[in-house]
């Protein structure tokens, strides 16, 4: 199941209020278990996409105003 950017804000912000109102502590600490490997793998999701893009600029670039000095 793919989540969108937007649904886990809600997600996360369910649980915060879960967590807030939930009187029982071991079913606050699953909350908390949850959230944090929800921003865990949020978080490796961002650095994943952050190295993909920084190697897009690291590829090749052609100079095509060099090549009127080859004529």
């Amino acid at each position: 199941m793919n989540f969108t950017s937007h649904d886990v804000i809600i997600i996360e912000r369910a649980l915060r209020t879960a967590m807030k109102h939930d009187r029982e502590e071991h079913r606050s600490r699953d909350y908390q278990e949850v959230l944090f490997k929800m921003q865990e793998s949020a978080n490796q999701a961002l650095s994943v996409t952050a190295q993909i893009t920084s190697d897009d600029h690291h590829g090749l670039r052609y100079d095509y105003d060099d090549s009127a000095d080859l004529m």
